[in-house]
């Protein structure tokens, strides 16, 4: 599968790493990798059971599902299936936001407080504890393998969020170098930076690449124009995520860096939820998440049909994600995959998309560096940030008494700094903001081409 080094990185670094967060990850995704091959009806046996002793475990420890529980006359130890999970009413972001404390478990071990604006734009606060890490690395790390790659294969990751970016520690930095894994910021995507991280992906010459597809997309784009060849470093595959994949993008990413595109769909609210193989299907790690599909009066729709993704996620007991709905739309499949694997699939996902945005200056900034700057500022419930022109953005905010003049003026500094101090940032306070015509709202949108 890979080098000597690989197999020492995989085999011991990686999982003594793990073993010091105390984490289990390693024993997870073994058995992740025995469990994908069972049957079918196997693997949804499996759940069933992980399902029932999760519900009673929540419904004991969770404040939250304990009241809940008892309200609806549900009693977890009488649970037989899917119709008896549906049963419970869905969890939403406002309801999260309402009852962030009585949703941690009253015996939970150490967790670590998140944030997220989601696709939806609304802010959003939970907690991750060390079984949920487990599993989300845990699956990342079965799908890696699916592609002949593995942790300690040299990779290239294109990433924008605070938490990874601003986490580079003398130990998290020993950790990627010990692992072969180096980090560029996707926020700023200006041509000097853009040549570097191509340079520098020619040194490294990786096995992997993982990041927005919309970045290493632009990164093809500007490779080809510059005539700057990354297709003879030999990397066998690019993972995406966090965004939709378009085909445009991974016509991009394929042809430009010379190897296959691996979608990936999730959030960090909601997990790792689905992986794609390399026959094409997207197979969700039905071990421990729930995927439903349910049309807008919540009842639920079949395969093939489009609905909105709801996900229950059974390794969330110290911050439960049950019935939890995501805001994106997808279609579950009818047949599984000739690949091998069991697991169930998820036929397409439809929605999510971040966009670039353009700085006075040409500098093309991912749109996230100013989403993180309004999402987590106190009193947004939701937001809107739309670049009319180089000359002119315009941020849309519905949000309480908290957010005040000295709010306003964290967006207009923080934007000045991605944006260009020439810029006019106009900040409309709005009691809604409508959806687009697919029903989503877009958190940002930009009329600039880059």
């Amino acid at each position: 599968m890979g080098s000597i080094y690989t197999s020492v990185a995989s085999g011991a670094i990686f999982p003594l790493h793990e073993h010091l967060k105390s984490h289990d990850s390693v024993a997870r995704r073994k058995d992740l990798e025995k469990t994908q091959y069972l049957p079918r009806e196997q693997i949804l046996a499996l759940r069933n059971e992980r399902l029932k002793r999760f519900l009673m475990d929540i419904g004991t420890h969770v404040p939250y599902y304990r009241d809940l529980f008892r309200e609806q006359g549900f009693d977890p130890a009488a649970y037989r299936g899917l119709e008896d999970l549906q049963r419970l009413p869905f969890l939403t972001k406002p309801l999260i936001r309402e009852n962030v404390d009585k949703l941690r478990a009253d015996d939970s071990g150490p967790v670590t407080r998140y944030n997220t604006g989601g696709s939806s734009g609304e802010p959003l606060i939970f907690y991750i504890g060390k079984a949920r890490k487990s599993h989300d690395v845990a699956a990342k790390w079965r799908a890696t393998r699916w592609w002949g790659v593995d942790i300690g294969d040299p990779e290239i990751v294109l990433w924008g969020s605070p938490i990874e970016l601003g986490a580079q520690d003398r130990v998290k930095a020993l950790r990627d170098r010990l692992l072969r894994s180096w980090l560029l910021p996707a926020f700023e995507m200006s041509d000097d930076k853009v040549r570097a991280m191509l340079a520098q992906i020619r040194k490294v010459r990786p096995k992997m690449l993982f990041g927005y597809p919309s970045a290493l997309a632009h990164l093809a784009e500007r490779a080809r124009l510059w005539q700057i060849p990354l297709n003879d470093l030999g990397i066998k595959v690019a993972f995406v995520t966090s965004e939709m994949l378009y085909d445009h993008q991974k016509q991009s990413i394929s042809e430009i860096f010379g190897c296959p595109v691996a979608n990936g769909y999730g959030a960090r609210d909601a997990g790792f939820i689905a992986h794609q193989c390399p026959h094409g299907s997207l197979h969700i790690s039905a071990e421990d998440i729930v995927v439903e599909t349910v049309a807008p009066d919540g009842s639920p729709v079949p395969p093939g049909v489009p609905g909105e993704i709801v996900v229950t996620h059974m390794a969330t007991r110290d911050f439960p994600f049950v019935r939890y709905k995501t805001g994106d739309v997808g279609v579950l499949a009818n047949k599984p995959c000739s690949c091998g694997i069991k697991l169930p699939v998820l036929a397409e996902v439809q929605g999510r998309t971040t966009d670039f945005i353009t700085g006075a200056d040409g500098t093309v900034i991912h749109a996230l560096a100013l989403i993180y700057t309004v999402r987590d500022l106190p009193g947004v419930q939701r937001f809107k940030i739309v670049q009319h022109s180089i000359e002119r953005t315009e941020v849309l905010v519905v949000a309480d008494e908290r957010f005040g003049e000295h709010e306003r003026q964290r967006i207009r500094s923080d934007f000045a700094a991605r944006l260009g101090a020439s810029v006019q940032v106009d900040i409309s306070s709005v009691s809604e903001i409508p959806p687009e015509k697919s029903g989503k709202t877009r958190y940002v949108v930009s009329h600039v081409k880059p």
